[in-house]
């Protein structure tokens, strides 16, 4: 197998010089840069990970923690993990442009053992960042433990302002509130809401908004049901709420999983969308644009979020003692209208 010293030798450059290229430091000429990896290419070279964070303080690994029960809930149902795939996009290209290595790691939130499970991933792993999703981003051991480890971290959509890091969010209830506004703006009087997870803050946003836009109209929401953001409780949701007499002409679910379940549903009923109910959801995720008629949502900026929290990580930007201020809001969402949702009674 080739060699660091293969490489600088064919190169024509030091072995430190070899290694700054391979470790993405700046300050080295474009030419000498392209002339390394023209070396490392032809000579089939690829840097040791482990001999990487021997030679230095840093680890090259940047990971996420992500929530456990939903994301192998969807796995055993074969849904799939949409928000899952778009935060490993987003990560994964600057992760590899940089030449580190993004790992995820499945956390069981406010379990007993977490504490245990999350100091002993910090000590195994040692991720120069770690950036968290909901809800453990707002989730106050972990926020702890990573402050105590000395790990920067960024925080993905959070509820709670304090908790140091770096905060992206998306304000969830304007989003919820352009969505409400536009099926009021097509017509709808009775409205449904299906409500996420309880235990994530974006579940409550939207719900918030919902409820704000349908009282600024002077409107009533003609059922609620709580959900958990999967599928199946959008199933459910769809046939408690569509079976009565007095069914909504319209169902607002916030996330598209649970507006999918709920289309499902009103085919068991018979009822033909959109002309006897409109269906909306919240992500933009792939089923929504493979669905039958094609899902009305919203679009938020997962694939961005991501992108500038592995940036800012790698960048060192991010101290696990960054003030409370240290945040950055995405206020821009984007209504996708589709085929699912019209005026009452229209096809």
């Amino acid at each position: 197998m080739a060699t660091i010293y293969d490489v600088a030798a064919q190169a024509g450059v030091s072995i430190k010089t070899v290694s700054r290229v391979m470790n993405a430091e700046p300050n080295v000429r474009a030419e000498t840069r392209e002339r390394v990896h023209a070396a490392a290419a032809s000579l089939n070279y690829h840097p040791n990970l482990s001999a990487r964070s021997l030679a230095g303080s840093k680890s090259y690994l940047i990971a996420a923690f992500v929530d456990a029960k939903l994301t192998i809930e969807h796995w055993r149902n074969e849904r799939g993990t949409d928000y899952l795939a778009r935060i490993q996009l987003g990560a994964t290209m600057p992760c590899r442009e940089a030449g580190y290595h993004f790992l995820v790691e499945l956390v069981d939130h406010n379990t007993a053992p977490m504490r245990q499970e999350v100091s002993n991933l910090l000590a195994a792993l040692k991720p120069d960042g770690v950036i968290l999703t909901p809800p453990i981003t707002d989730n106050d051991i972990v926020l702890e433990l990573l402050r105590g480890a000395g790990t920067p971290y960024v925080r993905l959509g959070p509820e709670q302002p304090d908790g140091g890091g770096l905060r992206l969010r998306m304000d969830d209830r304007a989003a919820a509130r352009g969505m409400t506004d536009h099926l009021v703006a097509l017509g709808h009087r009775r409205i449904g809401f299906i409500e996420g997870e309880q235990r994530y803050g974006s579940s409550h946003s939207r719900r918030d908004g919902f409820l704000e836009s349908m009282a600024a109209h002077g409107l009533k929401s003609a059922c609620m049901f709580v959900g958990d953001y999967t599928y199946q409780s959008g199933i459910e949701g769809g046939r408690e709420m569509l079976s009565g007499n007095a069914r909504p002409t319209a169902i607002f679910a916030s996330n598209d999983d649970m507006a999918l379940g709920c289309m499902a549903a009103a085919g068991e009923l018979g009822l033909e969308i959109p002309r006897d109910v409109s269906i909306a959801g919240f992500d933009d995720s792939t089923g929504s644009r493979f669905s039958r008629p094609q899902l009305t949502t919203l679009r938020q900026p997962i694939v961005e979020m991501a992108a500038l929290a592995a940036c800012a990580l790698i960048a060192g930007e991010v101290r696990p003692d960054c003030d409370e201020d240290a945040h950055f809001d995405f206020p821009s969402f984007t209504l996708v209208p589709r085929l699912s949702t019209a005026r009452p009674g229209k096809v």
